[in-house]
């Protein structure tokens, strides 16, 4: 799937002009993280709620000791002193914006959260919004996924087949012993794993296996063995 098939395409969004409080009560209103700043239709930048934590309004700006202060550069001291205290979106919002265009893949979505440690992806054609994908958006599709239409194999030997088959496909299955029994769909995995984790991968597959209705691990891990 690609980001136009999960984005919001009404896009809320503000000016460079538009005040820092109309900024957090649009936020507030409409429950979101953050909002694109937008200049005669161009993005060029966006506020987010990390963008107002610091706040002389709210006694929240950061109140540094004068010895310290001196180790911190005057850009630094500057790029803080407008954060907590300008007035509108412009100077405070952050730039430049991590983006991504209508065909990015989900995984490559994804991956721009995890790198960049954020929350929203402002959707681009050229240098316009079209629209915007966030965390919870990739949460609904997770959450309106149905059943696999995958049909089930047609009995328990054809389910082993299918959970060996996954299992061997896996660079991290090669160094396990193991077996795997069903019956009236409920799979056994018995034999010795290397960890933990590996454990928990085997069972993963099984339970992901059309057909399955339960998974039972009667593995043993390598370092057990022999004890």
């Amino acid at each position: 799937m690609k980001a136009a098939d999960v984005m919001e395409p009404d896009v809320l969004s503000v000016y460079p002009d538009t005040s820092v409080n109309d900024v957090a009560k649009l936020l507030l209103k409409n429950r979101i993280s953050a909002v694109p700043v937008v200049d005669n239709g161009k993005l060029v930048g966006i506020v987010s709620e990390g963008d107002l934590i610091r706040r002389v309004e709210t006694a929240t700006a950061k109140h540094r000791s004068w010895w310290l202060e001196l180790m911190i550069s005057d850009e630094k001291l500057a790029t803080d002193y407008v954060k907590s205290h300008a007035r509108f979106a412009g100077e405070v919002m952050s730039r430049p914006v991590v983006t991504a265009d209508e065909n990015t893949p989900l995984d490559q979505v994804a991956k721009l959260f995890e790198n960049h440690n954020i929350k929203r992806v402002p959707i681009v054609r050229g240098s316009n919004v079209v629209g915007i994908v966030s965390r919870a958006d990739l949460l609904r599709l997770l959450a309106g996924l149905h059943e696999k239409s995958d049909p089930a194999p047609a009995d328990d030997n054809a389910i082993q087949k299918e959970i060996m088959k996954r299992m061997k496909t896996e660079p991290w299955f090669s160094s396990a012993q193991i077996e795997v029994a069903v019956r009236n769909g409920i799979a056994k995995i018995e034999g010795i794993a290397m960890s933990h984790d590996q454990q928990t991968a085997m069972r993963v597959v099984a339970e992901n296996v059309p057909g399955v209705r339960a998974v039972t691990d009667a593995t043993r891990l390598k370092s057990s063995v022999g004890e």
